[in-house]
């Protein structure tokens, strides 16, 4: 998973589009960031602030990064632009749909440029439909994909939102994956290519285990499918000290360990009823079962095979000896921790750049790479151009 040769031109901003170029630079892709020669990336400036005075979450998914201040909206701007594609592997940008069109940066035009090159769009409804305009967050494209619905016990509650950003995330994710695709594509003797890729869409290829009923007329409905609280042996509970664990155990085997350990074997049976008197009472023993203990204190004696685990919050997450055994939790000596790339191998880049770009730090390094000279550099920030 060495990407060191690929050069990308990233032009999003704030969460989606940076956390899909940070995996790839993380994999040792050199990411250019090019923002406008105004603000920049918005997410430079959104609190809370590190001690590097930039927004925690700019500090989080732009490590690695090369900045390039360029005004896009004039010629000299696009002009350098275009000199910058000429070298890329990827272009990738999270516009609404038709600016990139406007701008002049849109696939048809920069592969003229580069005909091998792979361009990704990711927006939150896509480049078509009635609905790619239509301005929206994380909380619109879950809406519209049907997960929010199922974020509820049942119908009588509200729908939570959840705490994940799972379409920004996931849609930057998916996009990751596509530009990858399409450098292996290309190196199978394919071209370049055009990718547009949808949050919505995204989320909405979540819903595979329950995507049968919604296609078939069976609506399903929260709390009554399988994996959504329809089953007491499938849940989370509450324990004496107001914490939570999770059982999980869908598997015959599972929730036979699980009844053994928990001194409940007249529950075995039970397994696979659908009958809703004897569910609703198996679930009211679990809960009366689990309010009796801390949530720790059930953990340290439920097995491995028992498939129960902690509700942990965020805090407790990123101090768990799990993800600290994975090493995906990275506290580097000259850079405030965070969350680091989720996989391991013969062949991941285990030291990373942990720095994050300046607004521009790098556009004379960038444009002397692509052949403009110190005068022609000048020329460029004189007219406001490059930043």
């Amino acid at each position: 998973m060495q990407l060191d040769s690929v050069r990308i031109l990233d032009l999003s901003r704030l969460l989606p589009g940076p956390y899909a170029t940070q995996l790839l630079a993380d994999a040792g892709a050199d990411v250019v960031k090019v923002e406008d020669t105004e603000a920049g990336d918005y997410a430079r400036h959104t609190p809370p602030m590190t001690e590097r005075d930039v927004g925690a979450l700019f500090d989080s998914v732009n490590r690695g990064k090369r900045s390039i201040a360029l005004d896009l909206k004039s010629g000299a701007g696009r002009a350098a632009f275009y000199r910058l594609v000429e070298e890329a592997d990827v272009v990738f940008e999270q516009f609404r749909p038709g600016v990139a069109e406007r701008l002049e940066i849109d696939y048809e035009t920069l592969a003229e440029h580069n005909e091998d090159l792979v361009y990704c769009s990711l927006s939150g409804y896509g480049q078509t439909g009635p609905y790619a305009e239509r301005a929206g967050h994380d909380l619109n494209y879950v809406g519209v994909a049907g997960l929010l619905d199922m974020t509820r016990e049942d119908e009588a509650m509200a729908p939570q939102i959840p705490g994940y950003q799972i379409g920004d995330l996931g849609g930057g994710l998916f996009a990751a994956f596509s530009i990858v695709g399409g450098l292996l594509s290309r190196e199978l003797g394919n071209g370049g290519e055009y990718v547009d890729v949808a949050m919505t869409d995204v989320v909405a290829s979540f819903s595979q285990a329950i995507a049968h009923g919604a296609l078939t007329g069976d609506d399903p409905r929260p709390g009554e499918t399988a994996l959504t609280g329809e089953f007491p042996w499938y849940d989370v509970y509450e324990t004496a000290d107001g914490r939570y664990v999770t059982l999980a155990a869908l598997e015959p085997k599972f929730w036979t360990a699980f009844c053994e350990e928990v001194d409940r074997e007249e529950l075995i049976d039970a397994h696979g009823t659908d009958d809703p008197a004897e569910l609703a009472a198996v679930r009211e023993e679990l809960e009366a079962l689990f309010a009796s203990r801390s949530r720790d204190a059930w953990l340290a004696d439920l097995s491995d095979e028992t498939m129960t685990g902690p509700v942990c919050t965020p805090a407790e997450a990123v101090e768990h000896p799990q993800l600290e055994a994975r090493g995906l939790i990275e506290r580097p000596d000259d850079a405030p921790p965070r969350v680091g790339f989720p996989a391991t191998g013969t062949n991941v880049p285990e030291h990373r750049d942990e720095s994050v770009p300046a607004h521009g730090e790098h556009t004379d390094e960038l444009l002397a790479e692509v052949g403009y000279d110190e005068s022609e550099r000048a020329d460029l920030r004189e007219t406001g151009a490059v930043r």
